[in-house]
């Protein structure tokens, strides 16, 4: 089993992932700003600076299906509080690879570093990077382990026209060193998870970030 949270997300861009035997694995942060869990098919893996064996004892502490143990809310809460750390939502995790060529639909990069979008994206990323379309934005920037993730909004006026699914594939066209690109979709916002998929992000599990005080 690799040692580090960036070995694991390298190996399940490439279709590997960690053994389906119902453990959980933890290995520490990448660095201080993320920490968090991995939920893969029938193996877990958390991500974290606290004690492996303080992990492993409040998962044998909860009374509920052990592989669904690290995304309990019971374990995600006590988590939070061990942590003094913010969890937002529980995410689709997707990747897709880098794709050759130019963005099939035309953007804009803004330079502007006090632009909303950029202020905002910067809260979980490093050197975020954001283009502009007509009707949408495009954000690219590194986020756990340094790995390149991507995050789009279309406007309302703009949608149903296939904005979001070319938008989500001009990331593959712009992500640097070859990729792959990263994204996170909530599971219930279903028109994002069928652009990303139809741009040819593919689901590789969930995931539960928590975020260091502010």
């Amino acid at each position: 089993m690799p040692g580090t949270v960036r070995n694991i997300l390298d190996a399940a861009a490439r279709g590997v992932f960690p053994p389906p035997d119902g453990g959980t694995t933890v290995v520490p942060q990448a660095d201080h700003r993320d920490a968090g869990v991995l939920s893969f098919t029938a193996h877990s893996v958390v991500f974290t600076d606290e004690d492996p064996g303080w992990v492993h004892e409040t998962l044998r502490g909860l009374d509920c299906d052990p592989l669904a143990a690290t995304m309990n809310p019971r374990f995600l809460g006590a988590l939070m509080e061990r942590t003094g750390r913010r969890h937002d939502t529980t995410d689709l995790l997707t990747v897709a690879p880098a794709l050759p060529g130019v963005p099939p639909v035309a953007l804009e990069e803004i330079a502007d570093p006090d632009h909303p979008r950029v202020l905002r994206a910067r809260v979980r990323r490093d050197d975020v990077r954001m283009w502009a379309a007509d009707g949408g934005v495009l954000v690219l920037g590194r986020g756990v382990a340094g790995r390149w993730e991507t995050a789009i909004e279309v406007d309302e006026e703009a949608r149903h026209r296939g904005l979001g699914r070319l938008l989500a594939v001009s990331a593959r066209h712009l992500v640097p060193d070859g990729g792959p690109v990263w994204s996170q979709q909530s599971p219930g916002n279903a028109r994002s998870v069928r652009a990303f998929q139809a741009a040819g992000y593919r689901p590789v599990g969930a995931e539960a970030l928590f975020t260091a005080p502010r």
